[in-house]
Parts: structure tokens; sequence; C-alpha cells
């Protein structure tokens, strides 16, 4: 069990955070999870019903992130320089009675209203590299994220890629309403 957390609470803190199944709200957001020896590639593809700017602002906030990203307990700007920011956040993963703690320090680089590139600088993975895109099909934003990490502690074929995917649908389900909220809020 204490793997399992472990892997969860490793992957919120390399991509953009104990888990609960999807809700039914977040069936659309397509997650796919593979393993590879000891990386794990994650593939997201979030739609919202938003501007691309409100979906820009809230995948760069990361002063806020915690506020909005249920087990993330501090996400901060630890420095910027121009496009390139460093960030710090640790996250918490509680599962029963295990409660564990990680934190990571990551490398941002923005490319305004289209991509963000993120890579692990130091922390709890061995390795993580990820790349956010928006995207507007003429109707919908689409959040598409995708990367590779590589944790420290071994994730088993089966259960952790499911556990995985479902913490990864439930982050962005978050990630999304966070959208929606700021969304409604620009139009008041």
């Amino acid at each position: 069990m204490r793997s399992y957390l472990a892997i969860l609470a490793i992957l919120v803190a390399s991509a953009l955070p104990v888990v609960a199944p999807a809700s039914t709200d977040d069936q659309d957001i397509v997650v796919r999870v593979q393993k590879d020896g000891a990386d794990v590639t994650v593939d997201v593809d979030c739609p919202v019903q938003t501007s691309i700017a409100v979906a820009w602002e809230v995948l760069t906030d990361y002063d806020h992130m915690a506020q909005f990203i249920s087990n993330l307990q501090y996400s901060a700007i630890q420095s910027r320089e121009n496009d390139k920011l460093q960030i710090y956040q640790k996250v918490e993963a509680n599962r029963g009675l295990l409660s564990l703690a990680f934190e990571t320090v990551r490398e941002v680089q923005l490319v305004p209203y289209r991509e963000i590139r993120s890579r692990l600088v130091s922390g709890d993975l061995k390795a993580s590299e990820f790349t956010t895109r928006i995207r507007y099909d003429g109707a919908m934003v689409h959040v598409v994220n995708s990367g590779r990490y590589t944790p420290r502690v071994w994730v088993p074929p089966l259960i952790g890629v499911a556990l995985i995917e479902a913490e990864t649908r439930k982050q962005f389900g978050e990630i999304r309403a966070e959208m929606l909220r700021r969304s409604v809020r620009s139009t008041d």
C-alpha cells in the first residue's frame, strides 16, 4: 500500500495531485498510462468549455494551485527569469491511516498561451519531463498533457497503472473545475 501512495503523490508533484473514483463528470477526460520498465508514461486530453486565456491562467497559477488541487499542500514560484520558472511543490497523500509527504522542484518553461514544459530539478523522483499544450478545436479548449517520469519506488504493472489513471483524471477534473469557476467569474 505504501508504494501505491508514493506513486500517486509523486505523479501529482511531477505533472502540473489519494485516489478516489473519477466522478461521472470527468469520464470525458482521456487518460492513458503505460509502464515501460521503471518509466511511467502519461497522456491526457482534458476538454473544457473555457477560453485559452482562462486555461492558461489556471495552468500557470502555481502560487494558488494548492487551493484547487486537493492533495497539493503547497505550491510556489521560487524564481522567475522571463518565461522560465522554478516551482516548489509539496504533496501530502492520505489513504486510510497512512500519510506520506513528497516535495519536488521543477523547472518550468512557458510558451505563453500554447505550451508549458516541465522537468524535474530535484525531489522524490529519479526523472520527470512533461509538456502541457493548450489547443482550441473551434468549439472547445483541450488541455493536452504528455510526459514520462521515473519514480524511486516500484510501480505494480496493473494496479499501479489503474491508480495513476484514476488520480490523474481526478487531478485534471479539479483543474477543469477551477477553469470553469474562473470562466463564470470572468463573465460576471
